[in-house]
């Protein structure tokens, strides 16, 4: 018995199937929408880290799973980069690239001092946190077009 080919009209799910990729549009909001859950989140890891420098009752495990979030969001905003370049092939501004991967090197840095830190560790995260959400601003303004 012969196959059947499969047909060229679209069936519902076919349908569906392509109104769920992303363009390259939707995909470079994307980047651009993340780039301030990269931002916020790491400010305001940041920010509870120093506070719980000083203040003992902001010492919780939640501060741990938060800053690992905000830390993740980092490797998230690259990949979605490496993705835009590679698959869409966009071009991207002097730079701008370069704040993103400094950005996932200085959470390696903070998280491979946390052991001779340890005295310090609120402050190495607060501080890094913080250093963290500056390069994604400074990102931010280098990669504006026009």
């Amino acid at each position: 018995m012969p196959r059947r080919r499969p047909s060229r009209l679209p069936t519902p799910s076919r349908l569906a199937r392509t109104e769920a990729r992303l363009d390259g549009a939707s995909f470079l909001d994307l980047h651009e929408s993340w780039a301030w859950v990269v931002i916020i989140s790491n400010g305001l890891a940041g920010l509870w880290a120093l506070g719980a420098h000083w203040l003992t009752p902001l010492r919780t495990r939640a501060l741990w799973w938060f800053t690992a979030l905000a830390e993740l969001t980092v490797f998230v905003q690259v990949i979605f980069g490496v993705i835009l370049v590679n698959k869409y092939k966009f071009e991207f501004p002097k730079f701008h690239a370069f704040y993103g991967f400094v950005g996932m090197i200085a959470v390696a840095i903070i998280y491979s001092y946390r052991i001779q830190m340890k005295h310090r560790l609120y402050l190495l995260y607060g501080l890094g946190g913080l250093f963290v959400m500056g390069l994604g601003i400074r990102a931010m303004l280098v990669g504006k077009v026009g």
